[in-house]
């Protein structure tokens, strides 16, 4: 089988592509240097790859698809960053971290390494959360440097037995955007004096060998000596917002007084054996939030209590049975949240909350307070917002005087069977409604007339047959709805005109539709039910303006026809659409009219099971926008480049549960335009040689990540378990004697095509740039060092849009002698290259005869061709001339990573300090002058060495 080869620039055709954006007076001019740029798509062309993976590593971009994870696991994620790289089974960190990309901002490792040397994530500059699952590791003081921009760095450790871990007391000092730091299931006992940045807010110590609070004074002085001395501190802000030191089971009761002087808003001490808690004479002035679950407490801590600044508490999974046995009244006048959810509570403690003037949230969940609660007047603070009684074996809604300014209760998991008029009197504010998983068989006419605010509702999980819009009436705002039913669920209309999310669950769902547009405004349609009816069956469903659609379960006896009735021909807003199916049926499935469809997702969809191309080419034809593609147990059997074509905005491709996939050869042709990213989850293909191209294709070149073949096993029949791995299989039984003669074929084929126009060039120059290459390989693979005299400092290269900066700024610090200037001889092909000269040759022999190249880089300059060139001759001179390379980067703007693709290679040979970016305003006009000085002096040494 002969290898398709196709020359690349980067990620760029060449030079098709490249020639029609050259201006056509220029072009007769182009073909000297043609040859020259021929070498260089050649060298940088990777013959047999387009595809690459880290082994044992997960990179994703979250933004794609947002659920990612229920396909494949990785490590957790902070709000606001999408960009992750996941690794397992670390051994060789400097390994492993060669194949993550520089611009991640989440990097998770797990692994065993002995030992994090200086500056191991100096290259990762974007890096925002650092999370380490590394065992016993040695950190040096200068392990972190560099990581200017890490918020979230987290030590984690889940075997049963804590390990020890030193840290050097400067370690975290380069930090200085930390906001959060975690130790979990770490000893720090060998450590002490560890500098804490004034950025922090939230320590986390869990499952450690803390036994005192006073170890806490030897481990981070600045913590409990006061907090740095910043302009925040000083005007009293908390130096900690947050203290966690949860499940640290050897934590003695006593010595909260070792927390004196220390700033605090929030201290967690769950699962903690502090049964005694004793919070008097702390000092803890600030603390606004204590979390006490599942302490073994048995009764509410009267010293807590007479705390009166706190306003939360938590004493969730305790053994609180009562509160207040004795006649002493605490005192919460601050409290504002107070939960103590799955308890042994049986009775409202009517008393305590009586003395609860400020509190807002209420949680007295899976506690025993059923079958049925009375609430007294006056037991709850006229400031309550949120009552959770869910899982209390309550058989009614509490009868008694509920407050109007109550806007959500939570009821989930009881037994109340029967709703009415007289359930809800009194909650005119209510927002929220949850009667979830109850027994209601019957909604009676007005249960909801007292509820005029009412804007989200839920009732899956119920007994219910029949519904209809005249039983909800009385909410104005309804917006959010749920509907949930053990059987069959009728529904009737009138619907809300408000309505903007709805979920259903039955296994049947019929509709009784009148004509009409019932669902002008809803966004989100969530369909679970096995069997799906609609009467008459002549109306249609109308949804003009969905946004997300998923059907779970439904019944594959349906046609598209009937399909395309629910949803019909237009869905013109639609962007996320999700279809699982459980049954072996076949249904003639299509995706219609969703010009705006950008995630799909495909599941259990067994009519693909025949013709499957065929079916899955016509499924998609219809999407061409679509950004993220998942596929999942659709017994596939065969991919080919039919299926895929026209998905030019495909950025994310996965596969998931496949079983005797075949990878056609055909899927060669598709390889230029794969998407970044490529999912193989639990997938296993047919052993076959006509797959011989995957291996290359998946793990060596750098456009596309591919995760998941490394591990993937083949079968050569329905009745193979051997489990052989499919890599392994290719290398040994495929012979690549046929590939390897393919190539040459083609290499001689495309070098024939490309030689014979250069004979016709003008002057035949190219010869001359040929000499000029081979003295220089030849000069670096003798040792040699070039010797030899330069014209200029400098070449410049900027589009004719950033001219004027470039004239105005930076040529006037560079060329004025000394001491206004650097007194630099600079090279700017519009002011130097003569009137009528070849600006090909002119650029060739101008950039030969300069120390260093400085690219000035824009949106403007990488759209530009010229400055594509000269950013590729640049490239070029740092490989091919011999000595340290006189590249330089200056940003102007921020570039999206998207539109430097051939930035991976750059980064292999650039140094640091070859970047300076001034498009943020980071660095100041001296320091930046000063800098490139300096690189420019360091490479003018190396250079005439």
């Amino acid at each position: 089988m002969g290898l398709l080869i196709t020359v690349r620039v980067g990620t760029q055709l060449f030079p098709s592509v490249f020639l029609e954006s050259v201006p056509r007076m220029e072009r007769a001019q182009f073909c000297p240097a043609f040859f020259i740029l021929l070498l260089l798509a050649l060298g940088s062309l990777d013959w047999t790859s387009w595809a690459w993976t880290a082994p044992d590593c997960i990179i994703a971009d979250s933004l794609l698809l947002p659920n990612l994870s229920s396909y494949i696991r990785f490590c957790p994620l902070a709000p606001g960053l999408h960009l992750l790289a996941s690794c397992s089974n670390v051994k060789d960190l400097a390994h492993t971290l060669e194949r993550v990309p520089r611009d991640t901002e989440v990097l998770c490792l797990q692994g065993l390494v002995s030992s994090l040397p200086v500056k191991a994530f100096d290259r990762f500059h974007s890096l925002k959360l650092l999370r380490l699952q590394l065992g016993t590791t040695k950190i040096t003081a200068r392990t972190f440097q560099g990581l200017d921009r890490l918020r979230y760095l987290f030590f984690e450790n889940h075997a049963p037995c804590c390990l020890n871990l030193f840290l050097p007391p400067n370690c975290l000092k380069t930090l200085r955007s930390l906001s959060h730091l975690s130790f979990q299931g770490y000893c720090l006992n060998y450590s002490r004096n560890i500098y804490l940045p004034a950025s922090l807010r939230h320590l986390t110590l869990r499952n450690s060998c803390l036994t005192k609070f006073q170890e806490l004074q030897r481990l981070f002085p600045s913590l409990l000596l006061g907090p740095s001395p910043t302009l925040s501190t000083k005007l009293g802000r908390p130096f900690l917002e947050v203290l966690d030191l949860s499940y640290n089971r050897r934590l003695k009761q006593t010595g909260a007084r070792a927390l004196r002087g220390l700033k605090l808003r929030s201290l967690i001490l769950d699962g903690t054996t502090l049964k005694a808690f004793d919070l008097t004479g702390s000092g803890l002035l600030h603390l606004d939030s204590l979390s006490l679950v599942g302490t073994g407490i048995e009764e509410l801590p009267g010293r807590v209590t007479g705390y009166s600044e706190l306003r939360a508490l938590d004493l969730g999974k305790n053994q609180i049975q009562n509160i207040l046995e004795n006649e002493d009244m605490p005192s919460y006048k601050a409290l504002e949240s107070l939960s103590l959810h799955d308890n042994y509570l049986q009775s409202l403690p009517s008393r305590f909350l009586s003395t609860l003037p400020q509190l807002q949230r209420l949680n007295l969940s899976m506690n025993k307070l059923g079958p049925t609660l009375e609430i007294p007047e006056g037991v709850f603070s006229t400031n309550l917002r949120v009552l959770d009684l869910s899982h209390n074996q309550l058989c009614d809604v509490p009868r008694g005087t509920f407050l109007p300014q109550l806007q959500e209760l939570w009821l989930s998991g009881n037994n109340i069977s029967t709703l009415s008029n007289e359930s809800m009197q009194g909650l005119r504010g209510l927002r929220t409604l949850d009667l979830s998983w109850n027994q209601i068989k019957v909604l009676k006419p007005g249960w909801l007339s007292h509820l005029p605010a009412l804007t989200t509702l839920n009732l899956l999980g119920t007994y219910l047959e029949h519904i209809s819009g005249k039983q909800l009436q009385g909410p104005q705002m309804l917006r959010h709805l749920k509907l949930g039913s053990d059987e069959m669920l009728d529904i009737y209309p009138p619907w809300f005109p408000m309505l903007l999310s709805l979920e259903i669950q039955a296994k049947v769902v019929q509709f009784m539709v009148l004509l009409g547009e019932p669902f002008l405004l809803l966004e989100n349609f969530t369909l679970q039910a096995s069997y799906l009816l609609r009467q008459p069956d002549t109306t249609t469903v109308h949804f003009p303006s969905l946004r997300r659609l998923t059907l779970r379960g439904y019944s594959l006896f349906l046609s598209t026809s009937q399909l395309q009735s629910f949803f019909p021909q237009q869905l013109p807003l639609l962007e996320h659409f999700s279809i699982w199916c459980d049954n072996d049926n076949a249904v003639d499935l299509r995706l219609f009219e969703m010009p705006r469809l950008r995630v799909l997702e495909l599941g259990d969809l067994n009519f693909f099971y025949e013709s499957s191309t065929v079916k899955l080419e016509t499924l998609l034809r219809e999407v061409p926008q679509l950004r993220a593609l998942a596929l999942s147990h659709l017994n596939l059997r065969n991919l080919s480049v039919s299926s895929f074509k026209g998905l030019h905005h495909l950025k994310l491709l996965l596969l998931s549960s496949e079983m005797t996939l075949e990878m056609d050869s055909s899927l060669q042709e598709f390889i230029p335009q794969m998407p970044p990213y490529v999912y193989f989850s639990d997938v296993t293909f047919t052993c076959q040689c006509e797959a011989s191209w995957v291996e290359p294709w998946a793990t060596q070149a750098p456009n596309t990540f591919v995760y998941g073949l490394e591990k993937s096993i083949c079968m050569a029949n329905a009745s193979d378990y051997s489990n052989t791995p499919l890599f392994s299989f290719l290398a040994t039984h495929c012979p690549h004697d046929a590939e390897f003669w393919g190539f040459l074929v083609s290499f001689s084929l495309v070098l024939l095509l490309t030689v014979l126009p250069l004979i016709g060039c003008h002057k035949r120059a190219w010869l001359r740039y040929l000499q000029t290459l081979l003295r220089a390989c030849w000069w670096k693979l003798g040792g040699h060092r070039h010797r030899g005299q330069f014209d200029y400092d400098v070449f410049i290269s900027c589009c004719e849009m950033d001219q004027a900066w470039v004239l105005e700024e930076l040529v006037p610090a560079l060329e004025k002698p000394p001491p206004e200037g650097e007194g630099l001889r600079l090279c700017l092909p519009a002011r130097d290259f003569g009137i009528g000269n070849d600006r090909m040759e002119s650029m060739i022999a101008s950039m030969h005869k300069s120390r260093s190249t400085l690219c000035v880089l824009t949106g403007q300059a990488l759209a530009s061709p010229w400055c594509n060139l000269e950013l590729r001759l640049a490239t070029y001179h740092l490989v091919a001339r011999p000595g340290a390379a006189g590249l330089l980067l200056l940003f102007l703007e921020p570039i999206d990573r998207q539109k430097l693709h051939g930035y991976h290679r750059l980064s292999r040979w650039l140094q640091k300090e070859d970047y300076f970016d001034l498009s943020q305003g980071e660095v100041e006009w001296d320091t930046f002058c000063e800098q490139l000085k300096k690189r420019l002096r360091k490479a003018r040494q190396e250079r005439e060495d």
